[in-house]
């Protein structure tokens, strides 16, 4: 009888203890930075949580700094995303790797692809999940004759290798806002559909992100 008693409390106790929130870090550049910005996709993301219910199983934050490509980010891992120990991280990096190749300071695609997969092996030997998401827009017409879209086609192909390749989950922005503009974007405008500048994105570029985040989660 005391055995029981005592498993009895044990349990109870157990059972009053607050469930782990599950710790997830958005990794990227200024995209991200501004993400955690009101009407940012990162504060969206939480307010709807907040509304459904669900934001205590979650613990939700942004690591995002301007300009950052795929090295740089390489370069400031152990301190922004492995030292916090998150339990799924979200990659979302490129446009600058491809945006800045005109002034000769993108990233080749080699070299890209070895940064990232060098940051997939840290993430993973850590045991965190990880989901890839590819480059979304540099400029908005949807019948690819924005500048850069070869190379943000190509540079997404190599982000849904990987997650292949690693067994990562995949957000696939670069389609996802195709199929949006090409749905919406009947004018073919290069920016102001889904995002401010060609790049950054604007309230339904931020609420369209959002919303295709908390499917995964």
């Amino acid at each position: 009888m005391k055995w029981i008693v005592i498993t009895s409390l044990f349990t109870a106790l157990m059972a009053m203890q607050p469930a782990k929130k599950n710790k997830i870090i958005f990794f990227g550049d200024s995209i991200t930075q501004m993400g955690t910005n009101e009407g940012g996709y990162i504060s969206l993301l939480n307010e709807s949580l907040e509304k459904k219910g669900t934001a205590s199983r979650y613990d939700i934050s942004g690591s995002g700094v301007g300009y950052n490509k795929v090295y740089d980010l390489y370069l400031r891992m152990e301190d922004d995303v492995l030292a916090k120990s998150p339990d799924k991280v979200f990659i979302w990096i490129g446009v600058n790797d491809v945006g800045h190749k005109t002034s000769g300071t993108g990233t080749d695609p080699d070299k890209f692809e070895k940064f990232y997969e060098a940051i997939i092996k840290k993430m993973q030997d850590k045991r965190i999940q990880l989901v890839l998401c590819t480059p979304a827009v540099i400029g908005e017409r949807n019948d690819y004759t924005n500048q850069q879209d070869g190379d943000l086609n190509y540079y997404s192909i190599m982000i849904r290798n990987l997650a292949k390749k690693f067994n990562c989950g995949l957000l696939d922005f670069r389609k996802i806002f195709h199929d949006y503009e090409v749905a919406h974007n009947t004018d073919n405008k290069e920016s102001g559909i889904l995002t401010t500048d060609r790049i950054h994105l604007n309230k339904t570029g931020n609420k369209l992100v959002a919303e295709e985040i908390e499917k995964l989660l």
